[in-house]
């Protein structure tokens, strides 16, 4: 399995080889994959390539995806699009025959999760630009493009959608500390699509809020509750309160297997607390002094009352999101 070595952007494009579902797991793990939708379907593929493995070797491939399964769900524990994903192949491994057979299903099903989630993106892009005016001026958080996905993006695929439909669509992104996703791949993918951008430290924010230059604000997710609270990249939920102090509308743009109905609140997501390393250095250099101690957790929650819209590739999502939120989801299964 081949993937884009996110760590290495924007200055190299390197592609790191998986021979095995435990160099996927790590992949994940060290952020050389990452984003939401596309670390499910690495993780789904990567189950295709455990069968495939444990059947060139003449070994149970139901018993290496089951065992893979496990170390795969351990990566990250946040983004529900990876146990989502995970579970939906191990479905299919406990009915399907044994040996390359099975392999062989695995891989048109992770296929199809692939196919599925660009034409999801595809989807959200043209549902979230219809709700932008021409000429509008878009904070966006993290990163949400193409890398992030199996391809097009999920919040910066309305970015895209709305700038080839030549709304005139201006992009403000954030940095994003302490990993500098947004100053590494989200100006990257804005430069290579053309978008017009400018890129500004993550406490820029709200001052360009209060100078009226920011019209709206729109950014991904890694888990959706049932009641519409969003875990995103740590600093989104300080991006909400300002929008809302400043009458902004704050949206949020994901598939619905982002969407996690048994959740029932914020409360219930568990939030992955990273290495120190991240914090304390920067570009592999120490920027902060031995010994000091540090938090890291790589997710924060946006309570439901700051969010303004949820929009799904089935549809866009609307206070009360217990409700609203639940219709998608149904709809997108029975579609």
């Amino acid at each position: 399995m081949r993937l884009v070595d996110q760590t290495r952007l924007p200055h190299e494009t390197v592609v790191a080889v998986c021979a095995t579902a435990a160099d996927v797991a790590s992949a994940i793990r060290t952020l050389r994959v990452r984003g939401a939708p596309a670390i499910g379907v690495t993780a789904a593929y990567g189950l295709a390539l455990a069968a495939y493995r444990a059947a060139e070797a003449g070994a149970d491939a139901l018993a290496a995806v089951e065992a893979a399964s496990g170390l795969l769900r351990a990566a990250r524990p946040t983004a529900v699009n990876l146990r989502w994903a995970v579970d939906r192949l191990l479905a299919v491994a406990r009915g399907a025959p044994r040996g390359a057979a099975l392999a062989e299903r695995l891989l048109a099903e992770a296929e199809a999760i692939a196919a599925a989630d660009v034409a999801a993106n595809q989807a959200i892009g043209r549902l979230g630009a219809a709700m932008i005016g021409h000429g509008e001026c878009i904070l966006t958080y993290c990163h949400t493009g193409g890398l992030a996905t199996a391809g097009y993006g999920t919040a910066f695929g309305i970015l895209r959608a709305a700038h080839e439909a030549g709304r005139g669509i201006r992009v403000v992104a954030c940095e994003t500390r302490p990993v500098l996703q947004g100053a590494r791949l989200t100006a990257w993918e804005l430069l290579q699509h053309g978008i017009p951008g400018v890129l500004i430290t993550d406490n820029v924010a709200g001052s360009l809020m209060a100078r009226g230059e920011v019209d709206r604000v729109i950014v991904g997710a890694d888990r959706i509750a049932r009641n519409g609270d969003v875990a995103n990249k740590i600093g989104t939920y300080a991006l909400a309160v300002l929008a809302r102090a400043h009458g902004i509308p704050f949206v949020v743009a994901a598939p619905t297997s982002t969407v996690d109905l048994a959740t029932p609140d914020g409360a219930a997501i568990p939030i992955e607390e990273r290495d120190a390393h991240e914090v304390t250095h920067l570009a592999g250099v120490r920027v902060a002094p031995e010994g000091i101690a540090v938090r890291n957790p790589a997710f924060d929650v946006t309570p439901h009352r700051l969010i303004t819209a949820i929009v799904t590739e089935a549809g866009v999502a609307a206070p009360p999101y217990d409700r609203s939120l639940a219709a998608l989801a149904g709809a997108a299964v029975g579609s």
